[in-house]
């Protein structure tokens, strides 16, 4: 059964309340660096999976893409996104990416924000998307990093004067399924090496363009100084491919 707890009342109400959630794009922490690593949208058709609200949708049509498709198993995140990203030019659709299926060379782009976590079948998924693409397209994702998702509780160790003592890594080459709280819920997700992640996409053929491990820009930390902890450790892994 393909998890949705986005469906869940409560837990979306929690959701709707996040920064990137009321700000979009400008509320995402790592979108100063994901969008330098985004090819020219310029007359492209482009993919979204797990589009949650719409915002990247959003922003492939404001830079010129001829069509967007966002996918999201969630219903009521795509109400949303209909009400506050519905541009010409923009597709919703409710589906689980790992019923998906499209056209061979389809896509000259397909985006993907903080999902792929969230499916186990990444490997399936990788040589669909690899199909869906034309020659020379290209695949550029961001998923929680492997060094976040290890231990699974994803949470910080604390010191007796509850500091921040340091971030657990455990059973780091032990991948699969995590049992984590997100939002006051639990919510499964799967983890997997660092090597896994590249070397899935290389057995597809693609070629590596860039990799990133974000860190908070100097003005999110003016802002908010605990940011400062982020730089500890990396939250997130971003990777851009061409097939």
């Amino acid at each position: 059964m393909k998890e949705n707890k986005y469906d869940n009342l409560a837990f979306f109400e929690q959701y709707e309340k996040m920064n990137r959630s009321q700000n979009g794009l400008k509320g995402a922490g790592e979108w100063y660096i994901l969008k330098k690593m985004l090819p020219n949208l310029k007359g492209k058709d482009v993919l979204d999976l797990g589009c949650g609200f719409g915002w990247h949708c959003r922003y492939a049509i404001e830079k010129g893409a001829t069509s967007v498709l966002g996918l999201d198993i969630s219903k009521k995140m795509l109400e949303k996104a209909k009400q506050i990203n519905s541009l010409k030019g923009i597709k919703y659709d409710s589906l689980a990416l790992e019923d998906a299926s499209f056209p061979a060379s389809h896509f000259d782009v397909v985006i993907s924000s903080l999902t792929l976590h969230y499916i186990k079948s990444y490997e399936t998924l990788i040589q669909r998307i690899c199909q869906w693409l034309k020659p020379d397209g290209f695949f550029v994702f961001s998923v929680e990093h492997p060094i976040f998702t290890a231990q699974g509780k994803q949470d910080w160790l604390y010191d007796e004067h509850n500091n921040k003592s340091c971030w657990p890594v455990d059973h780091y080459f032990s991948e699969g399924k995590r049992n984590t709280i997100f939002l006051n819920e639990q919510v499964i997700k799967y983890h997997r090496t660092l090597a896994t992640y590249l070397n899935v996409l290389l057995k597809q053929g693609f070629k590596i363009v860039e990799i990133n491990e974000p860190v908070p820009s100097k003005e999110m930390i003016n802002k908010d100084p605990e940011m400062k902890d982020e730089l500890r450790r990396p939250m997130m892994l971003l990777i851009s491919v061409q097939k």
